[in-house]
């Protein structure tokens, strides 16, 4: 007689004490403390920048809300909100690199879209970013992968415009990535977060 195979276990313990369901993750179950503790410690570009700190999620998220505010000088607090936690999910599921993602296939971006409902729920945002303004953070996210890639990762600039697009003159001039420990990282990332959300419920 043979016995079934226990099922496979789809959550995760955060520190918070929340116990994180992968496949089906709900609002109550998020908190931007783990978040915020998770994406100080995900290395982007798969840890290859220089430096003796690696470059965190947690830094290219606020980054991005930096670069939105630019492109965007109208851009409300949710919309920076929207920006800071669009890479959230990378909290549990960690960081691939787009090639990586390719590999995998849609099961990947499935995955990444549940947990990023939970997530904009649980902090009064819309399940789904609209279009517009997920196009506009996207357009963000490019040009800090371009920041990231000529000043940290090891790219020549007419490599990183090729893969990334060339940024408008000066929009990035006057931004410099600086490194700093994960603790450094995840206290800014959470300034920010209970900032914009004080913003979002004072309008």
């Amino acid at each position: 007689m043979t016995r079934n195979a226990p099922p496979a276990r789809a959550w995760q313990r955060m520190l918070s004490g929340r116990r994180l369901d992968l496949l089906d993750p709900t609002p109550m179950d998020i908190e931007v403390e783990d978040i915020a503790h998770g994406l100080a410690f995900v290395a982007r570009w798969n840890g290859q920048t220089r430096g003796d700190w690696p470059y965190s999620v947690a830094e290219h998220s606020l980054l991005v809300v930096d670069i939105l505010g630019r492109i965007d000088p109208d851009a409300g607090p949710r919309d920076l909100l929207t920006a800071l936690l669009h890479d959230a999910p990378e909290y549990v599921i960690g960081d691939m690199i787009s090639p990586v993602k390719a590999a995998v296939g849609p099961g990947y971006g499935a995955l990444d879209d549940r947990l990023q409902a939970a997530i904009n729920l649980r902090f009064g945002l819309p399940a789904a970013t609209p279009p517009r303004l997920k196009a506009r953070i996207k357009k963000a996210d490019r040009l800090s992968a371009w920041l990231e890639a000529v000043q940290i990762a090891g790219f020549a600039q007419p490599e990183a415009d090729r893969f990334f697009g060339r940024p408008p003159p000066d929009l990035l001039a006057d931004l410099h990535i600086t490194l700093r420990p994960p603790a450094e990282a995840r206290a800014a990332y959470l300034a920010r977060h209970a900032a914009l959300l004080a913003d979002c419920d004072g309008r």
